[in-house]
């Protein structure tokens, strides 16, 4: 009996004795440890997915916006051909690439026409937005629009008073480094209103819609630039601009979600939104900044 009971446990709370021999392994541990690992498993596949889907939108956006600009055929249209071969190794779906084309193009993949929609619409952190988007199904992709800004808790209503529809054209930067008074004079002659450069030393002019092709056009032939992109946009107006809060972060949370919603729908061309930084940190506003147009 005295070598039997040293096989036994008293359990103090419950009076009871325990058989170590006969107890079974506790899976505690093992369940909690295998429970994390498989969430960190999970957040991780879903940051990878997340980032996957934003670098695929942005690829469409640009093989979209090339094919436009400078033809859908990649034998004649080297930046295109070089944004192909870029998407191509990260890992786009060649029937992705292939619809991106037509659409630049104003045609589906199966070659029927596009039709140009656009929702306006004020969601969280009272920020008005406009979107554009061409499609084979107006009333679909109209729909689907809606819904996301219903889920966002905004409400689909006028905002375009509070931009202004402007032609851009941006230009490669060449050997020749050409700032803004060397071809001030050219510009104004094609019929632009403003001149600048970007970020990086490139030239960018302003003019009226009507006019975009046009000075696009011109300052080809006077001064042999390339254009890198030509387009028409809305610029929110200055004085109506909406600050983004930090302090009130799931309102900031459902504006993400928002335009990560909009951005990752296939027939969506452009977001446009009169957000500035606020109080968000320069990297916070970064991101932000980098999903719209």
């Amino acid at each position: 009996m005295a070598a039997f009971s040293r096989g036994l446990r008293f359990l103090a709370p419950q009076g009871k004795f325990v058989c170590l021999r006969c107890r079974p392994f506790s899976t505690t541990l093992a369940m909690q440890s295998g429970h994390s690992r498989w969430s960190k498993i999970k957040h991780d596949k879903g940051a990878a997915d997340n980032k996957k889907s934003k670098t695929y939108a942005a690829l469409v956006h640009e093989i979209a916006l090339i094919s436009k600009t400078d033809g859908p055929d990649p034998k004649f249209n080297f930046k295109l051909a070089a944004v192909l071969e870029k998407a191509k190794k990260a890992g786009l779906p060649k029937a992705h690439m292939e619809s991106a084309i037509a659409r630049g193009q104003g045609k589906t993949a199966s070659g029927a026409i596009l039709q140009y929609v656009a929702l306006e619409a004020i969601v969280p952190q009272n920020v008005s937005v406009i979107i554009e988007a061409e499609t084979d199904n107006a009333k679909r992709t109209l729909g689907e629009l809606r819904v996301f800004v219903k889920v966002a808790k905004g409400s689909v209503g006028p905002t375009s008073f509070l931009f202004q529809k402007k032609g851009r054209v941006a230009f490669e930067k060449d050997e020749r480094n050409l700032g803004v008074d060397d071809v001030l004079e050219e510009a104004i002659e094609a019929g632009a209103e403003d001149v600048e450069t970007d970020e990086d030393g490139a030239l960018v002019l302003w003019t009226e819609p009507t006019k975009t092709t046009a000075v696009a056009e011109a300052m080809k032939k006077s001064l042999d630039l390339k254009v890198e992109a030509s387009e028409i946009i809305w610029d929110p107006n200055e004085d109506t601009k909406a600050p983004l809060n930090a302090a009130e972060p799931d309102s900031l949370t459902a504006l993400n979600e928002f335009i990560d919603m909009v951005r990752d729908h296939n027939d969506v061309q452009a977001i446009y939104a009169n957000a500035t930084q606020g109080s968000l940190s320069d990297e916070a506003w970064e991101e932000f900044a980098s999903k719209l147009d």
